[in-house]
């Protein structure tokens, strides 16, 4: 029959599906979701990283991220310089401009979120967390 653990991996893989979704009809003209998603990251982080840093923590292949990386950099989000100590690479760091985009594209969700908000209580928020957390450092120490 349904397998617990397949039907949260389901759910999981719905949320996401719905969510970015959403989330793309909701950001500003010119900001994908995978770019808010590197603009989320360093805002949570702060920080300079290599683009192959940002493709591992993100899953996807370096190609992927320095296109990704290009894009935001054409709209002023990131600022990406050549590695002094190793002129093969490049670091990439958060513009002003990208905490701006940032903030813009969570101000156009606002509205969603306190939807989602008003739809469920703290307390459901906060149980479903320490579940989500684990499952989320398991599936990142066994990639």
């Amino acid at each position: 029959k349904d397998r617990p653990d397949v039907r949260v991996m389901t759910e999981i893989g719905i949320i996401a599906q719905l969510s970015t979704s959403r989330l793309e009809r909701t950001l500003p003209d010119g900001l994908s979701a995978a770019q808010f998603g590197v603009l989320t990251h360093f805002m949570r982080r702060g920080g300079t990283e290599t683009p192959a840093q940002l493709a591992r923590a993100f899953q996807v292949t370096k190609g992927a991220m320095t296109n990704t990386l290009q894009r935001l950099e054409a709209q002023g989000f990131v600022k990406i310089v050549g590695d002094e100590t190793d002129g093969r690479r490049k670091l990439v760091t958060l513009t002003a401009e990208g905490a701006q985009a940032f903030n813009a594209g969570l101000g156009a969700m606002k509205p969603h979120l306190d939807g989602m908000r008003a739809a469920f209580t703290e307390d459901e928020f906060k149980a479903a967390l320490p579940f989500l957390q684990a499952l989320r450092v398991w599936l990142d120490e066994n990639r």
